[in-house]
């Protein structure tokens, strides 16, 4: 069974940064994607970033580009996303997931594993 557990979110002020991890355990995610994803209030689930299994490709919504940064450590199974320059409007829970097919992707009905999300507030 494969559970991913997300980390690092809180309360920061706008222009602040926060780094949020996403610890998986029960398969190794060295031939996954990994993707970040987000929900604000009243909003549907969008696609923040995501990665490939290597790491050699990357994938970034347009909202975060030049903001965000998506990384992995398949040792250590974990994914990370530091977010730099932060803002009101990236208030939102935040999802980690994985898909097991290994190449970007930014479908989130793609996605086959999803962990229960952290919270990010950013307050202006």
């Amino acid at each position: 069974q494969v559970q991913l557990v997300e980390s690092g979110g809180g309360l920061v002020q706008a222009g602040g940064s926060l780094r949020l991890s996403c610890a998986v355990s029960g398969r190794t995610i060295s031939t996954y994607c990994m993707g970040w994803f987000r929900q604000a209030p009243g909003k549907e689930r969008e696609i923040v970033a995501a990665i490939s299994w290597s790491g050699g490709s990357t994938y970034y919504a347009d909202s975060v580009k030049g903001r965000f940064t998506i990384s992995r450590d398949n040792a250590k199974n974990t994914v990370y996303l530091q977010m730099n320059s932060l803002k009101p409007e990236d208030t939102a829970v935040y999802y980690c997931a994985a898909e097991t097919a290994g190449w970007v992707q930014y479908q989130i009905t793609e996605y086959d594993y999803w962990g229960q999300g952290t919270q990010v507030t950013v307050s202006s």
